[in-house]
């Protein structure tokens, strides 16, 4: 499954979140989401706010990273579907061709 993951820094903590997670070695963004795989990650860091696409069979694992930060950030968690995925849903449920 896929999920798009959408996040706020909290604005009083915002320059401590950026310096944790410019901090962090490659060990540990590996420990931070054991169980999800990282598609892509983009911060617009002048709002303090970003948007990663991951895919995992376990959204309890997806979740957990998301717990990882919440205290720091705000966090939705979202699943999506690829263009493919999206078609053969719509092809399925309205009949089309």
């Amino acid at each position: 499954m896929k999920f798009m993951i959408t996040w706020s820094t909290h604005t009083a903590n915002r320059h401590d979140v950026f310096q944790t997670f410019a901090a962090m070695t490659d060990a540990d963004h590996e420990t931070d989401h054991p169980g999800v795989t990282v598609i892509g990650r983009w911060h617009d860091l002048a709002a303090g706010t970003g948007v990663a696409i991951c895919e995992s069979d376990d959204a309890a694992a997806v979740q957990g990273w998301g717990l990882n930060w919440n205290g720091a950030i705000d966090v939705e968690v979202r699943s999506v579907l690829d263009d493919q995925e999206a078609r053969d849903v719509i092809r399925n449920r309205l009949g089309s061709e």
